[in-house]
């Protein structure tokens, strides 16, 4: 272990890198410059950071950091930019709101945000919400690439998105199934894999389902099981019906705590169609044998308690919904929702179970967009707008670029002028990127504005760039665990050259559009106001001091405990009181396309589509360990230890001629990319993993050499609203 060195300071501070981890970072500074960054070596549970963490250093100090703002004196996309002072930047990009608003209506400017850093007050998704809306409103996209399918399911089936159990539960159980879950990659919270390995050793069996031998599966599965991607729910309903025909259902749960199974067993045992799902009708679809469907079905029947966790990557496809629908299904059918050890086939991404209270959106005085707020289902959704947790809008975040290119012309509320862009890594992880290209170089879009750290793809197409600091130049706060943490992140280093916080963006651009009150009270005085509301934390001081505040609790939190327990006194927030396998607010949408109960109904590009003919094999777009999304990219330690290359298996490779390290093609009709091939037995047969978040790097031809795996994805979306990137079909050559 390091020690201080005397001419040191020692400042703790956390990482929460959107990559669903939250951990303690000891930041050692001389002379007002880091020198090094470990990690929390403190009391138990520790906050221990990833490579991307402790290589911070590098990504703050980066040669290419964007210091100075910006505006481009080339043609978009050519990355000619001049240097300009901070009060000509803002004085153009609030004239153009102004103009824009003006001109066209508020309407017609388009905020595309996420939420970059996983903090409080300085992200850019809710100070530049808060500025447009305070400015007469805007349009904004509804939807989340993440979890919009999970989302959908959670609230038609549960009522609410409460499933999450806390990570230490998992040492009660005697099962936990890892449905498409990685996450000694994806992180999905700093000590999930502590305690998956903890479990092991206590006597849990783990099995995987996933198209990749994932490093999870290596570290501690007892089996792998390989599924063609998008066929989940074949095999849900497949190990559903073994449960129903052998009896092995827990009934007593279903008929006290579901509505509306009935259905689902007609469906399954044939009754609805004529067609039992079993084991037999689901292998072709699956490639999983019918002797391992038989098999985990009864083993998941008749061990309990047991964990189902249904990791979000299977539900970023063109039927997400029900995939994560028949998990829950499969989770009520064998009892073990609400219990020490079972699951709620709980998302795997990890919720905040001790939040701060609203004021940690660092807007405590909201204001409500009078034209379309974030994420919302458009009217063929209307039932689901009573528990849908935003506000309205009306252009899925899949259909930006076809937004930004049509606008009212193809059905869209407005002809969009002005896109203004933060905290999201634009358009580098949007679905199909070379249209979002032609988009951004339309000449009816009129103003690109965007607030980033680096000259990313988008960057190099917008009109006024404004630098921003990283989370080791600001003070923040961040929560966002499946364990019991509240984090400080300290401001360890002034903004290097003249970056900012967009919280200070977004203060000096209210102040030119005539904005009262944007932010009374200053940094200090709003985490300050934030720790008083969280009876958790006593002292404000020391907690700012530690950076990291642990607590114990008597027992883990298990997701609708209080539901289980009971009912009477705690229904589920549901149309029926309960867990609604047939959902009435489904039925009420009459979409064929979304059956009220879950259901295998194919997919586009998948196997069976006539398409692979020309183009065999199916993508994934998988997490990578060396970034979080498109953050950490440029990072010179990390793309070293972890080139980007395309995961194919071996016999696929053998019958292109591919060896492991040749470069080859990968491309379909939206796309092309050169990237060197890693051929494995890691991932099985006519799938290939090209990972998410590689920046996009089109050489003269239009041909990326970057390995952006979103030229090659679909801007379409299911039909309950999930982002379909892992459905593509692509094919793979050598490259010549």
């Amino acid at each position: 272990m390091s020690s201080k060195r005397t001419d040191e300071q020692v400042i703790m501070t956390t990482c929460a890198s959107h990559c669903g981890g939250f951990c303690g970072l000891k930041v050692y500074v001389k002379d007002g410059v880091i020198t090094r960054i470990e990690t929390d070596d403190g009391e138990e549970p520790q906050a221990r950071a990833c490579l991307k963490g402790r290589s911070c250093r590098q990504r703050a100090y980066h040669p290419d950091r964007l210091l100075y703002p910006l505006k481009r004196v080339g043609e978009r996309g050519e990355g000619k930019f001049q240097r300009i002072s901070w009060d000509e930047a803002l004085d153009t990009v609030a004239g153009e709101i102004k103009r824009v608003r003006d001109t066209y209506g508020p309407q017609a400017i388009l905020l595309k945000t996420s939420v970059g850093d996983m903090n409080f007050i300085h992200t850019g998704a809710m100070v530049v919400e808060k500025l447009l809306a305070m400015a007469g409103g805007y349009s904004s996209p509804w939807a989340y690439f993440s979890y919009e399918g999970g989302t959908f399911a959670e609230l038609t089936t549960y009522g609410t998105m409460s499933s999450q159990s806390s990570r230490e539960d998992f040492l009660n159980s005697r099962l936990i199934i890892m449905w498409g879950w990685d996450p000694a990659v994806t992180i999905q919270d700093t000590n999930t894999m502590w305690y998956l390995a903890q479990a092991r050793e206590a006597g849990c069996k783990i099995i995987s389902i996933d198209p990749r031998f994932t490093d999870t599966t290596a570290t501690v599965a007892h089996q792998w099981v390989p599924i063609r991607p998008g066929t989940d729910p074949a095999m849900m309903v497949a190990m559903a019906y073994v449960m129903l025909r052998d009896g092995l259902q827990d009934q007593a749960f279903l008929d006290k705590y579901t509505y509306g199974f009935d259905k689902f067993r007609d469906y399954v045992m044939g009754a609805e169609d004529g067609v039992p799902k079993t084991p037999a009708w689901a292998e072709p679809i699956t490639g999983v044998p019918a002797s391992v469907i038989e098999g985990l079905a009864r083993e998941y029947a008749t061990t309990k308690p047991a964990a189902l966790i249904a990791g979000i990557g299977p539900g970023r496809s063109a039927r997400g919904e029900q995939y994560h629908r028949a998990a829950i299904t499969l989770s009520a059918m064998t009892g073990n929702i609400g219990i020490h050890g079972g699951s709620a086939a709980q998302r795997s991404w990890p919720a905040g179970l001790v939040p701060f209270p609203f004021m940690m959106m660092g807007i405590p005085d909201i204001v409500v967009n009078p034209h379309e707020s974030n994420a919302a289902p458009p009217e063929d959704m209307l039932p689901l707008r009573r528990i849908w947790p935003w506000g309205a809008g009306s252009i899925h975040v899949a259909q930006m670029a076809d937004a930004l290119l049509k606008g009212k012309a193809g059905g869209y509320p407005a002809d969009y002028k002005l896109l203004y862009i933060a905290s999201t890594g634009y358009p580098n992880q949007y679905l199909n990127v070379n249209k979002h290209v032609q988009a951004m170089k339309s000449k009816s879009l009129e103003f690109i504005v965007m607030h980033e750290q680096f000259m990313t793809p988008g960057a190099k197409f917008a009109d006024i760039l404004l630098p921003c600091s990283t989370f080791l130049e600001r003070n923040d706060m961040a929560q966002w665990s499946a364990t019991w943490f509240y984090g400080y992140q300290n401001k360890v280093i002034e903004p290097l050259g003249e970056s900012k916080s967009s919280w200070d963006i977004c203060k000096e651009l209210a102040r030119r559009l005539d904005i009262p009150h944007f932010f009374d009270k200053t940094e200090d005085e709003t985490l300050r106001d934030m720790v008083k509301g969280c009876p958790d934390i006593k002292d404000y001081d020391t907690f700012k001091k530690q950076a990291l505040h642990k607590m114990h609790p008597a027992e883990p939190h298990v997701a609708f405990s209080d539901e289980i327990r009971d009912p009477d006194n705690n229904p589920f927030p549901t149309p029926s009181g309960k867990i609604e396998i047939y959902s009435q607010l489904i039925a009420e949408m009459n979409n064929p396309e979304i059956p009220p109960v879950p259901k295998y109904l194919g997919n586009w590009e998948d196997f069976s589509d006539p398409l692979s003919r020309k183009y065999p094999l199916q993508l994934v777009t998988t997490h990578f360990k060396g970034r979080a999304h498109s953050q950490f990219h440029n990072v010179p330690w990390i793309k070293e230890l972890l080139p980007q290359t395309v995961l194919l298996n071996s016999s696929d490779a053998k019958a292109r001629g591919i060896k492991d390290g040749d470069l080859v093609r990968v491309f379909n009709d939206r796309g092309r990319m050169v990237i060197p091939a890693r051929v494995s037995q890691r991932i099985m047969p006519g799938v290939v993993d090209v990972p998410q978040g590689a920046w996009y790097d089109p050489d003269e031809k239009g041909v990326d050499r970057g390995g952006c795996a979103n030229i090659l994805t679909n801007d379409a979306y299911s039909p309950g609203g999930a982002c379909c990137t892992n459905t593509a079909l692509v094919q793979v050559e050598q490259a010549h």
